[in-house]
């Protein structure tokens, strides 16, 4: 009887144990159920149903898709999205790349240097469209200040014009991210054996040839890794959007993210605005989950 009683004890510590993760974790995870993929459920069965001001549940197959899909408003938002996002990943993929092959040389002040380009990715998408709207606007940034220093025949009125609108958001958005894929392909160079690198120096390579054949096709997940990051953040760009320009001037800088707010708050179409955005889910899904599943799964033997 006197061994019986710490037996029990014992295992009743290890199935204390081996429960209490589950226990501590259970509420998030019913939170995350209900508020994220019940949403997601719902959101799904809106795209589906006659809904307009208010849920409206009766279910009218794909007619909200048919009207998303012929709207001439949802055309400029994909295009705009298109234009916006090429030149934001190439862009940063880029420039990331090059600050981090020039920090890769281990020069002076290169921990001030990381810090000063990862500053920007601190900040909210907020606060950068405001910044950079204060910037370039003509009535008081960039362009008021060439005035008032004397140069009259300067001109940077790309916020205000329809045509160019699109490439002062791609300006700010890439002035925010680089510092972020910097880091990334430092870390990627920083992961390179150091022995092949002196292999092909020995040989008599040249510095481009050796970055050209040897280092940056061992970057490949790092590229892959940031093209992800940033095709998720293009599409999430709904803050630095409306921070800049709002939208505007007229659709100039709509996105799939604003046409979804305008049309779900501004002009109660509920139905139409849940379709949309079932359809950036579909998007981001469709390139997460390939990048998941390569990376997660399991090396063949």
């Amino acid at each position: 009887m006197s061994n019986a009683s710490p037996d029990r004890d014992g295992g009743a510590r290890e199935r204390l144990q081996r429960w209490l993760p589950k226990l501590v974790l259970s509420p998030s995870c019913v939170l995350i159920l209900f508020f994220v993929y019940g949403f997601i459920a719902w959101t799904s069965y809106i795209s589906f149903s006659d809904s307009g001001m208010m849920p409206d549940y009766t279910w009218v197959g794909l007619h909200q898709w048919s009207r998303l899909w012929t709207s001439w408003t949802w055309g400029i938002a994909l295009h705009n999205i298109w234009v916006f996002g090429l030149l934001y990943i190439v862009s940063c993929i880029v420039l990331g790349l090059v600050l981090a092959i020039l920090l890769d040389q281990r020069i002076r002040a290169e921990g001030v240097l990381r810090t000063i380009y990862l500053y920007p990715m601190a900040l909210s998408f907020i606060v950068t469209g405001t910044a950079w709207q204060w910037f370039l606007n003509p009535g008081l940034g960039l362009e008021k200040t060439m005035h008032d220093l004397g140069w009259q025949s300067f001109s940077f009125n790309w916020l205000i014009d329809s045509n160019m609108a699109i490439y002062t958001v791609v300006i700010a958005a890439v002035w925010q991210a680089t510092g972020f894929v910097m880091a990334m392909f430092l870390a990627g160079l920083r992961g390179i054996d150091g022995e092949m690198i002196k292999a092909a120096q020995i040989d008599g390579a040249p510095g481009w040839k050796i970055y050209a054949r040897i280092i940056i096709p061992q970057l490949r997940p790092v590229f892959m890794s940031a093209v992800v990051v940033l095709a998720h953040l293009a599409i999430k760009s709904f803050d630095l959007i409306v921070a800049m320009t709002g939208g505007g001037p007229g659709n100039a800088t709509a996105v799939p993210a604003t046409f979804m707010y305008s049309y779900a708050f501004s002009r109660n179409e509920m139905g139409i605005a849940a379709a949309s955005a079932v359809f950036m889910l579909a998007v981001i899904a469709a390139l997460i989950i390939p990048y998941l599943y390569s990376e997660l799964r399991e090396p063949r033997s």
